[in-house]
C-alpha cells in the first residue's frame, strides 16, 4: 500500500488494552499515497452503528491538492470492540467534480494505474469498489437511498452501484432489482460481486446492459462482461 502515516498509541475503553495503530494509505488518482492525519490527543470512541457518513472523512493529497473522501481509520480490538481512531484536521468536501489533475504544477489528463486495496472484510470490498468508481471519474460517492435485497448500494452522479461481499454468487433476481433501481432514479448501473455469478444473472445482465465486475482478494475489480470491459477502458 505504500507509505504508512505516524503511529499513535490507541487504549480500548472495553478491555483497557493498548494497542499501537498507524493508518493506512490509499492512493490518490495522481498515484501519491494518501492517509488521514491522525490524532496524537485523542482518544479513540467505539462504533456501535454504522452511519455512512461517519465511515468516510475528507483528507487532501499532499502531492497534488486533490481532497477526496476515504474510510476513517478504525481498529478491531481482541476483545471483540470495534474502535474509530481520532483524526485530526478533517476538511469539508466542495471542490468540484473532474478527473484533471495537477501533478507538479502541471495539468494532465487521464488516469494513472488503478492501486487496489486488500480486501479482509466485507468493508473493504466495498471500499475497494468506492475507490475504483472513483478512479472511473465518478465524484461524491455516497451510501445509496434504496437498500439493495443483498450487499450494499453505492451511489455518485450518473451511477449507482452495488457491491454484494458475500460468498454467495450474485443471482438474476439480484442483476433486475440493481437495473430496475437505476431505471427508476434515470441512471447507469454497475455490480460488484466477490464470488461471482450465476449463468443467468450473467446473460441477464448483458440483455440490460449492467457492466458486471468481480472484485478479486487484492481488491482489484475484474471485467466480466463487455460492458464492463468498456467502462473500464473509458471510465465515466
Amino acid at each position: 500500500m505504500g507509505l504508512m502515516s505516524e503511529s499513535v498509541p490507541v487504549r480500548c475503553p472495553a478491555c483497557r488494552r493498548e494497542h499501537v495503530y498507524a493508518a493506512p494509505s490509499y492512493p490518490c488518482v495522481c498515484g501519491a499515497p494518501v492517509a488521514p492525519p491522525l490524532d496524537q490527543r485523542g482518544v479513540a470512541t467505539v462504533v456501535n452503528h454504522r452511519v455512512w457518513d461517519e465511515d468516510w472523512i475528507a483528507v487532501r493529497c499532499a502531492a497534488c491538492g486533490r481532497l477526496d473522501e476515504w474510510p476513517y481509520p478504525e481498529l478491531g480490538c481482541p476483545c471483540g470492540t470495534l474502535l474509530r481512531i481520532p483524526v485530526a484536521g478533517a476538511e469539508p468536501t466542495s471542490e468540484p467534480a473532474g478527473r484533471t489533475t495537477k501533478v507538479g504544477g502541471a495539468e494532465v489528463e487521464g488516469r494513472p494505474a488503478f492501486q487496489p486495496v486488500t480486501i479482509r472484510t466485507a468493508r473493504d470490498a466495498v471500499t475497494a469498489a468506492a475507490l475504483y468508481l472513483r478512479w472511473l471519474g465518478y465524484r461524491d460517492i455516497r451510501r445509496a437511498d434504496q437498500r439493495p435485497p443483498s450487499g450494499i448500494g453505492l451511489a455518485a452522479r450518473g451511477i449507482l452501484a452495488q457491491v454484494d461481499p458475500t460468498v454467495r454468487p450474485a443471482s438474476l433476481r439480484d442483476v433486475e432489482c440493481l437495473w430496475l433501481t437505476a431505471m427508476t432514479e434515470s441512471t447507469e448501473c454497475v455490480y460488484f460481486s466477490l464470488a461471482g455469478y450465476a449463468d443467468d444473472a450473467r446473460a441477464r445482465a448483458d440483455a440490460l446492459r449492467v457492466p458486471l465486475f468481480v472484485l478479486d482478494l487484492t481488491g482489484t475489480p475484474q471485467p466480466v462482461n463487455e460492458l464492463a470491459d468498456q467502462l473500464d477502458a473509458a471510465g465515466s
